[in-house]
């Protein structure tokens, strides 16, 4: 009867990220970007980089190992924020 319990809870833990759509490799909140995924939005989405939590990443990749940050509160031509690619230890996941 041990062995039954485990299964409708394990089934339970999986249906609640089901809901959840898949974190892709590469994301950007840049809605104007080819890596925005407007589903994965609806959701709090965290980072990790290099083991502390970042509120404040524009764009991240997980294979290659970088994030995009603002530099400041410097803005380009068009209004939006220079970012600098940082290289480190990736990780996201939702909240």
């Amino acid at each position: 009867m041990d062995s039954t319990t485990p299964s409708p809870d394990a089934s339970d833990a999986s249906a609640a990220p089901a809901d959840r759509p898949a974190l892709p490799d590469r994301l950007s909140v840049d809605p104007r970007s080819p890596h925005h995924v407007a589903a994965v939005f609806q959701h709090d989405v965290g980072i990790r980089f290099n083991g502390k939590d970042r509120f404040d990443v524009e764009e991240y990749c997980l294979s290659e190992g970088w994030i995009r940050v603002p530099a400041g509160k410097t803005l380009d031509r068009k209004g939006r924020p220079l970012t600098i690619k940082l290289k480190g230890q990736v990780e996201a996941f939702y909240r």
